[in-house]
């Protein structure tokens, strides 16, 4: 019987061209960039024009793609980001109540600090939001452009 993978929430088959990539790079560029030494020009050469050209595809400068080691880190970074650029604007979060821990952790960790969280009810048979507890929560939306 052919197995067919469905659980892509936890990770992704790699596309082959992103894998040779990595292969090569590291087998043969696996020089810390950052490093004072030998190895560093190795990993600059590798790695030199990315960032820009990851860049011009979000339309964005390069030192604004922000890498990190998963999605865990990625929405501690992305909440607490917002939340301390924010400056003197008031943060209200509006979740749900069965959100992944990295999202809720940082949520309770917020409160802490001032923001004002709605964790917002799911109903389970359907998974899904009730309109209500949308309607009244109280948002008040903010940019941070």
């Amino acid at each position: 019987m052919r197995q067919i993978y469905l659980d892509f929430n936890a990770t992704t088959p790699i596309d082959p061209r992103v894998a040779e990539s990595m292969r090569a790079a590291m087998n043969d560029g696996y020089g810390n960039p950052s490093s004072p030494h030998w190895s560093r020009a190795a990993g600059k050469a590798d790695g030199g024009s990315e960032p820009q050209t990851r860049g011009s595809l979000l339309s964005c400068s390069p030192e604004e793609v922000v890498f990190t080691s998963g999605g865990s880190e990625a929405n501690n970074f992305a909440l607490k980001g917002a939340f301390f650029a924010r400056g003197d604007r008031p943060a209200h979060i509006i979740t749900t109540q069965i959100e992944h821990p990295s999202i809720l952790v940082p949520c309770e960790f917020l409160e802490r600090q001032g923001a004002r969280v709605t964790y917002l009810p799911v109903d389970a048979p359907a998974s899904s939001i009730p309109m209500m507890s949308v309607a009244s929560s109280p948002v008040t939306p903010f940019s941070l452009a």
